[in-house]
């Protein structure tokens, strides 16, 4: 499978969700009515029993759509799963070890520095993360910002998909795809209530504006 490399990568944060009392399978779908590029299930808080579950329900939706799935953190799950890939950050397992146990995965690595970005490229990742591009109040422990312009660099070092992520909405997505890179989105993608017709309006203008 080959990566997109403009559009919404749209993230599924489960603890998010339960704050606003929206069902993650329910909230997923409204996304996926918008046809995202890449979806993300995060689960910090959940066990692994539950996340498996919740990775299994999602399988589906997301083939049915054509929709790239991967899972933040937990290689094991994601290949029990079917998933399409695992999204590991800088305390995660290293990606030679992920793809020791899980060869089937495509692995996206996070990075917050040029440093950062130049050693997971020489890991050879299907994709490459970089932020937070701004201010996100989504992570209480979130990296300092590092702008669009290690985007731009990473866009320019890199032959895999880029993706930018923190604190983007969709004021900020044609910044960002104009630099090369697909947009994740978390914050940005949750209604102001319940209402999960308006997760779809929000996926899809987000989708069309992180196209570029």
């Amino acid at each position: 499978m080959t990566l997109p490399s403009r559009g919404l990568y749209a993230i599924v944060d489960v603890g998010s969700l339960a704050a606003r009392g929206l069902e993650p399978l329910a909230f997923t779908d409204a996304l996926l009515d918008a046809c995202p590029a890449v979806l993300q299930l995060r689960a910090k808080g959940l066990g692994a029993r539950d996340t498996l579950e919740l990775l299994r329900a999602l399988v589906p939706r997301c083939r049915r759509r054509g929709v790239p799935l991967f899972a933040n953190d937990r290689a094991e799950l994601a290949a029990l799963s079917g998933a399409d890939g695992v999204h590991v950050g800088q305390s995660d397992l290293p990606l030679p070890l992920v793809r020791a146990i899980a060869p089937r995965l495509l692995v996206g690595v996070s990075t917050h520095s040029a440093a950062q970005l130049d050693d997971a490229l020489a890991e050879r990742p299907d994709y490459v993360a970089v932020g937070p591009v701004f201010a996100t109040s989504t992570k209480a422990d979130a990296e300092p910002q590092v702008g669009v312009e290690l985007v731009r660099r990473a866009r320019e070092v890199s032959d895999v998909p880029v993706v930018a992520i923190g604190g983007l909405d969709e004021g900020r997505a044609g910044e960002v795809a104009r630099a090369g890179a697909l947009v994740a989105v978390i914050g940005a993608l949750l209604p102001t209530g319940g209402d999960l017709d308006e997760v779809t309006r929000r996926a899809r203008r987000l989708h069309h504006a992180a196209m570029g």
